[in-house]
């Protein structure tokens, strides 16, 4: 006979069957610890264990004094933030590439060169990448950035930095302009991010500054059932 999973594996396992059958779905509230002990004969803290081990992978969210509940997967981004969106997919424990369709030199016409702050004509670096979460695309990312302030912008190997680390590491980002919105996309957009046209996406315009220099405006395009922004706000003491 082959050995049996460890009691805390086979908690996890039963949680997660019913995640993924949807016989928990989003916000169902699981068992409690109390509760998973008793039915597999284990201890508390094995229990906890598993529960615990789903949290860490994204399964579930706990609520002091509520429970645990079933979280919503979708792929998900501090809106408050700037974050390395490799970092992001690395974090839920899922392997992240990207594809890079555009990185080159071009003259700002009149709409670049009013997000980005510039005279029409001046040159700046552009780049269009797609970035994947186990294989499927999350996201269409259109920059543009001043070479003033990243000169080595365009020779930045992108398949093992993403555009936001390159950034970060020429100008320590201070301040940030979002605008958010969701959007049909057309053909091409939706054939780059393998969704049919009619489905919504969000749109997200991102102007970021060092210190007073703006130093890149990026169009973010994310499918819409598979990609959430969260923003959180802290009210004044």
């Amino acid at each position: 006979m082959g050995r049996q999973p460890p009691r805390y594996q086979q908690i996890k396992h039963y949680l997660l069957d019913n995640i993924q059958t949807g016989h928990f779905p989003v916000d169902h509230k699981i068992p409690p610890e109390e509760q998973l002990a008793v039915t597999f004969g284990v201890s508390r803290m094995t229990a906890n264990k598993a529960i615990r081990d789903l949290v860490q992978e994204g399964y579930l969210v706990r609520q002091s004094g509520i429970g645990t509940f079933v979280t919503d997967r979708r792929s998900e981004s501090p809106l408050a933030e700037v974050n390395n969106i490799a970092d992001e997919v690395r974090s839920r424990g899922h392997d992240y590439t990207n594809r890079v369709l555009r990185c080159e030199p071009l003259n700002a016409d009149d709409e670049i060169a009013l997000r980005m702050g510039v005279r029409i004509g001046t040159k700046l670096f552009h780049s269009i990448l797609i970035h994947l979460e186990n294989g499927l695309p999350i996201q269409l990312e259109d920059r543009y950035v001043n070479p003033r302030w990243v000169p080595g912008y365009l020779d930045a190997d992108f398949s093992k930095h993403t555009p936001n680390e390159v950034l970060v590491a020429a100008c320590p980002i201070t301040d940030m302009e979002h605008i958010v919105e969701a959007v049909l996309v057309d053909a091409q957009t939706a054939e780059w991010l393998e969704v049919d046209s009619p489905l919504p996406c969000l749109s997200v315009h991102r102007r970021t500054w060092s210190g007073d220099r703006l130093i890149s405006y990026a169009h973010l395009l994310h499918p819409g059932d598979r990609y959430k922004l969260r923003s959180m706000a802290h009210s004044p003491h």
